[in-house]
């Protein structure tokens, strides 16, 4: 099972002439080539929502693709159609779930603007757009439809190292050696990511629930840094995707010099 966000104007609650509670957005865009190089087509999701219609239980909608976690469980989706420009929602909240509550909060003030879909391919086929090659997604298996906060979106930008890392991947496949320096800084790089991610699913949670753990009353000398800490690797996704850019440049053409 797969997901793609995607950043979307949001109209939400009487406002912008819905009821209370309900929301209106699309899910998924066609078209547009995303940052997997997929196309989602015109199409894609006819079948599967015909399917849901007869099923006696609507399209869930969750926080965060939350599917264990029946407090993530905001509502369902009331509406789910086509039209020329992608896959247009309409998402009802339970607004007597408090976390569902202050899911619409944060939605009414601009504080989550994206939305994302889980879901299995069922059809693809290669294609290309503007020359370069991408796939096409014809037919696809729509498992539920999440509300996504910015900060979730952050791993989404690992796609720019996983792009990097892939082309050193195909070189090395191809005979190209790979220096033991870059293999170490690949690894430095891999166990960051885990980490960068991993912080900001933890965030997104606490954010969406308005609870946070307080942290442990640690006695501790001045300027002294835990293990954990120390340990803990901590640089930016774009940072980790300059690294692994800068090691492919030099594994393709030689050294890079600042």
């Amino acid at each position: 099972m797969l997901t793609k966000d995607l950043p979307v104007k949001v109209k939400a609650g009487p406002h912008d002439g819905l009821d209370e509670g309900t929301f209106r957005a699309y899910a998924s865009v066609f078209g547009n080539v995303d940052s997997y190089g997929d196309v989602v087509v015109k199409g894609a999701f006819a079948d599967d929502l015909e399917r849901w219609k007869s099923q006696p239980s609507p399209i869930p909608l969750l926080f965060g693709h939350q599917m264990s976690d029946p407090d993530f469980n905001l509502g369902h989706i009331a509406l789910a159609v086509e039209d020329d420009h992608g896959l247009l929602v309409e998402g009802v909240l339970d607004l007597d779930n408090p976390k569902s509550a202050q899911v619409y909060r944060m939605l009414k003030g601009g504080r989550i603007n994206q939305l994302s879909f889980a879901y299995d391919v069922l059809d693809s086929a290669e294609a290309t757009v503007d020359g370069a090659a991408v796939v096409e997604l014809r037919k696809l298996k729509l498992y539920e439809v999440s509300l996504v906060t910015i900060g979730a979106n952050q791993a989404t930008e690992v796609l720019a190292v996983k792009a990097a890392a892939d082309a050193l991947v195909d070189g090395s496949k191809a005979g190209r050696v790979l220096a033991q320096k870059h293999i170490d800084s690949l690894r430095a790089a891999q166990d960051a990511i885990g980490a960068v991610i991993a912080a900001a699913e933890g965030d997104d949670q606490e954010k969406a629930s308005g609870t946070r753990e307080p942290l442990p009353n640690i006695d501790e000398p001045d300027g002294a840094k835990s293990e954990v800490d120390a340990a803990m690797p901590s640089p930016s996704v774009d940072v980790l995707a300059a690294l692994i850019h800068i090691t492919e440049m030099e594994f393709h053409h030689g050294p890079v010099h600042a």
